[in-house]
């Protein structure tokens, strides 16, 4: 069963952003596969500005959360594995939602479905002539 947090994610950062408020997301910066500025980790988690208006070109799919913003005047792209989210909230109030740790399941595809099978035959196949 896929995972419920990519789905949560995205709707509460409709929620919030609808309600004008600032989208917060904070990201465990130690998983393996998170790209972010370094120099903004603190105690291995950075906190992450994800309003429309601090970031570009924002995705947030079944598996990445990515977009570019700026740090100190200096444009970086971010990756972050939808796994490595920790929270969502709003800046002003604090409502949001923290995630429970969740493994990282193997993804593979689903087994290709059994071609139909036909009754069994009975008897000769037989042969007409078509003119």
């Amino acid at each position: 069963m896929t995972s419920m947090r990519p789905y949560l994610l995205r709707a509460l950062y409709e929620w919030i952003v609808d309600n004008g408020l600032t989208p917060y997301l904070l990201v465990n910066a130690d998983h393996d596969q998170v790209e972010v500025p370094r120099q903004f980790v603190e105690n291995g988690q950075i906190i992450l500005n994800i309003a429309p208006m601090a970031v570009q070109g924002l995705t947030l799919d079944n598996e990445w959360v990515s977009f570019s913003a700026r740090f100190s005047g200096r444009s970086f792209s971010v990756f972050v594995p939808v796994l490595a989210v920790l929270a969502i909230y709003a800046k002003e109030n604090g409502k949001g939602m923290f995630f429970q740790p969740e493994e990282e399941q193997e993804t593979s595809p689903p087994p290709p479905p059994e071609p139909p099978r036909r009754p069994p035959r009975r008897g000769k196949p037989i042969l007409t002539r078509v003119k």
